[in-house]
């Protein structure tokens, strides 16, 4: 059996980047589901029952203030373009 961890993100305990790991893209621990894909059901309107019915109950509710901190983040990078 492997020691292998996913690497956490900077200091969050639910995101996590590793390239083993979805191509290295911002994940939620324990999971294979993207920080990506859960802000992307939220914004289709998506409630957290619908992604919990969607994704099979995977994604930790926990996780959730941590998906919105890194989305604040990113868009208030100058990297973002209007």
């Amino acid at each position: 059996m492997s020691d292998w961890q996913p690497a956490a993100y900077r200091d969050y305990q639910w995101i996590i980047a590793d390239p083993q790991l979805l191509g290295g893209k911002l994940a939620i621990r324990g999971t294979r589901l993207s920080v990506s894909l859960i802000l992307e059901c939220l914004a289709g309107g998506m409630s957290l029952e619908d992604i919990d019915e969607a994704f099979d109950r995977a994604f930790p509710h926990e996780a959730l203030p941590e998906v919105l901190k890194v989305a604040s983040e990113f868009t208030d990078s100058f990297h973002v373009a209007a």
